[in-house]
């Protein structure tokens, strides 16, 4: 079989990632987000194609598992044009259809997959891979019915209704024909940024405008889409078996949906999100702010992220209780601190509140020759320490030897390291601080923050290398460490192929990992996870290792490739037993595939939506966020089966059915999401 190339992108790790600038229009929200996670799209690597069935559906099958939909027929509803025919709905009879389709079941996978993955005829490499030289799996599924929402006028920063597109996502400019979305080259098991545009066709659509665009424009382009919808029936659909979509113009100004639907308002008429629709980017923010919110790592001394009140144009001074004598903002852009400059500083702490700039994670290269960064950091960090605890005494000079370390007043100084994300730029300088706070070696560090200080933290190899050469500095001047007994520096056999990431901790008792980190059982062994769940790539452990955490707490998944063919579904009960059985035993248990972002984020994804209730989308952005730097990407399928698994959720507790937010809404939440990130 040919090499199949995985066409993903992949952001570079070093520097921190901008905010979303320059989103092409048909994947834009017009958003002001917060500063986004330092964050990167790994490349996943396609399993290969499965042997497909030779089994082929009848060209002219019934249809029994049409999605219903309270907009067709739609002879109840008033006709405002007949040649192309355009029908009126109003703001409660529209409210009244979304929450009817949230509660109809979606199709079978099998009955859209891989046609939504995108098999544009003249893509050889994607059309080959999925239909082994079939057409069946080309055929356009007939078990689809949607409702797809348009604003005329503005953009969607204000005044968007549930679900709601801009025109240029679904019909082509100027044109009254969809926009044609498969993918013409390549290969992608993760095209989500087309899911709108394709299932448009499939979907009663629904036009509004914002208050002052006239009914003579909601019309115009109702006009446009229903010939669109005439003329892409008449190219893909000869037969005439497919399922007739119809057009609506709402008739409610988006003032009077405010008044008699608030439901389906996701951002009001002044550009403030309602609450009513659950937003992505606004939850991972939450989310991530929840996991990595400031905690105290060492005595006075805390690690954050950056507070939001430093993040607007003002003083350090907080207004919800929050207030640090020192702010240290990890930066890129920064320079390690001189002695003097430090001297300088402590002076004016008597003043108020301070602000300091650190270098980053990763931005500090290993010693070459020149100790002077060494002994900046050194010295930098023992003024941290004798900040936040002056009570004991310093008789350490500074590098020049003419400027006491020490500050001069006894009342302790309460610190706080932090960075946007709160878990990434800030690890070199907590490491290095807790290294020399405690005196503890570079492993021993880490091991204290994520398993005593219960942090979530991210660091470079680069980290490693620095922080390995400055050890015996860091130890031997620790106010902790016994004069002149610096000793135990071996460093343990898991550290020597350790990279600086520890596997993600998603729930107390299940962590997120990749091949690297399941192949190195003496780091999990220290994490305290007992047990390893591999999907599709399985351990490579010797006997004796297999021996000591025991044969029955290793599983393996086979025959799980992340190819966008091979389903899931059917393993996830079994995992998530496996993983229970660990909570119940007081383990945890590393679920990993080869990178760590989709086969195993995918069964991660679904036992928080099982433990902790939570809908896919909430669910999706709780493992994003806690999967640290490293961009989870369940493909299509998964999300698409991911979905279906909340189906099952919901019967199983007797609640009735209704997704929180719809399969095309999903896709293009992600692919926003994941734009900035990519290249």
């Amino acid at each position: 079989m040919a090499t199949v190339v995985v066409q993903q992108q992949q952001q570079t790790l070093r520097h921190s990632t901008p905010p979303p600038t320059g989103i092409s229009p048909a994947l834009s929200l017009n958003r002001n987000p917060s500063p986004i996670p330092n964050k990167h799209l790994p490349i996943c690597p396609t399993g290969p194609s499965p042997v497909i069935s030779q089994t082929t559906s009848p060209l002219h099958e019934e249809v029994t598992d049409q999605t219903s939909s309270l907009l067709y027929p739609p002879d109840s509803y008033t006709q405002l044009a007949s040649s192309p025919a355009v029908y009126s709905i109003d703001a409660v009879t529209l409210e009244s259809a979304l929450n009817h389709w949230a509660s109809q079941p979606l199709p079978d996978p099998s009955k859209v997959f891989p046609w939504l993955h995108g098999l544009h005829p003249d893509n050889h490499l994607q059309l080959g891979f999925f239909t082994n030289r079939k057409r069946a799996p080309r055929r356009i599924p007939r078990v689809w019915r949607g409702i797809t929402i348009i604003k005329v006028g503005g953009d969607l920063i204000r005044g968007r209704l549930k679900g709601a597109v801009s025109l240029d996502e679904v019909l082509a400019p100027s044109t009254a024909e969809f926009l044609a979305v498969d993918p013409r080259e390549g290969f992608s098991v993760r095209n989500f940024q087309i899911q709108t545009a394709k299932l448009a066709p499939l979907s009663d659509i629904v036009i509004y405008g914002e208050d002052g665009v006239t009914r003579k424009q909601l019309l115009e382009v109702a006009g446009r889409v229903a010939t669109a919808q005439r003329r892409w029936r008449s190219k893909n659909d000869l037969e005439r078996v497919l399922p007739v979509y119809n057009t609506f113009v709402l008739s409610s100004t988006f003032s009077e949906v405010e008044q008699r639907a608030p439901g389906i308002v996701a951002i009001n008429a002044r550009g403030q999100l309602t609450g009513q629709t659950m937003d992505f980017f606004q939850w991972e923010r939450w989310e991530m702010c929840d996991m990595s919110r400031a905690s105290e790592i060492s005595t006075n001394v805390w690690q954050g992220p950056t507070p939001d009140y430093l993040l607007r144009t003002g003083s350090c001074e907080a207004t919800t209780g929050e207030y640090f004598d020192l702010l240290i903002e990890a930066s890129d852009f920064a320079s390690l601190p001189g002695p003097r400059f430090l001297a300088k500083l402590n002076k004016q702490l008597d003043d108020g509140p301070q602000r300091l700039e650190f270098p980053s994670s990763g931005s500090i290269l290993p010693p070459s020759g020149d100790d002077r960064e060494m002994d900046d950091l050194v010295n930098t960090v023992r003024w941290l320490y004798y900040l936040a605890n002056p009570e004991e005494p310093d008789n350490q000079p500074d590098a020049d030897g003419d400027i006491t370390m020490g500050p001069i007043r006894k009342k302790p100084r309460k610190i706080l390291i932090h960075c946007p994300d709160g878990y990434t730029e800030s690890s070199l300088l907590v490491i290095a601080y807790v290294m020399f706070a405690h005196s503890v070696t570079a492993p021993d560090a880490w091991l204290k923050l994520h398993c005593d200080q219960k942090r979530n933290f991210f660091a470079y190899p680069s980290d490693v290398t620095f922080l390995s050469a400055v050890q015996a500095r860091l130890l031997h001047e620790s106010p902790a460490t016994p004069i002149g007994n610096v000793t135990g520096l071996a460093d343990p056999h898991w550290f020597r192929y350790f990279d600086g990431s520890l596997p993600s901790r998603i729930l107390p008792y299940m962590y997120l990992g990749n091949l690297s980190h399941a192949n190195n059982p003496e780091m999990l062994s220290a994490l305290g996870i007992k047990r390893v769940l591999s999907v599709g790539e399985s351990v490579t452990w010797t006997n004796s290792d297999v021996s000591k955490i025991g044969a029955d707490n290793i599983m393996h998944v086979t025959k799980v490739q992340d190819n966008g063919i091979d389903p899931l579904t059917q393993e996830l009960e079994r995992c998530l037993d496996f993983i229970r059985k660990g909570k119940k035993d007081g383990t945890a248990t590393l679920v990993h595939c080869r990178v760590g972002v989709s086969r195993s984020a995918t069964i991660c994804i679904a036992e928080v939506m099982a433990s902790l209730g939570l809908s896919f989308p909430r669910a999706y952005c709780f493992v994003r966020a806690r999967r640290l730097n490293v961009i989870i990407q369940p493909h299509l399928r998964f999300v698409y089966e991911l979905l279906k698994w909340e189906e099952l959720q919901l019967k199983r507790q007797n609640k009735p059915p209704r997704r929180e937010l719809e399969w095309p809404t999903v896709a293009r939440e992600i692919a926003l999401m994941n734009k900035p990130y990519s290249r």
